[in-house]
């Protein structure tokens, strides 16, 4: 069994207008990355090649866009985190994907 290469909990997730959860989890194993609520229940997941993702311009510094199956979706991460890293999980989260082999938009 593979180790974990990216995690984080406690994302707010939102497919634009519509808020999916506040509390989920991204999580980036075995190739794939998988969106799940704060129940554990999957929202979403694709191979990591067929991801597209990025830094959106108009949020802050803890968001990320993701692109999953045609669908996106914008991630919130850190939110809880008031030190003064707040963009630290989504910059983790992009270089993850980045070094996986997903596209950057």
């Amino acid at each position: 069994m593979s180790e974990t290469e990216f995690s984080a909990t406690g994302v707010r997730i939102e497919r634009w207008a519509r808020s999916l959860t506040r509390a989920g989890q991204v999580i980036v194993k075995d190739g794939r990355l998988a969106l799940l609520t704060s129940y554990g229940r999957e929202i979403d997941s694709a191979p990591v090649a067929a991801v597209s993702a990025g830094r959106p311009w108009f949020a802050g510094a803890g968001a990320a866009v993701a692109r999953l199956n045609g669908t996106r979706y914008r991630l919130t991460m850190g939110q809880r985190n008031h030190g003064p890293d707040k963009a630290g999980p989504a910059h983790r989260f992009l270089e993850t994907l980045r070094r996986a082999g997903g596209r950057m938009i």
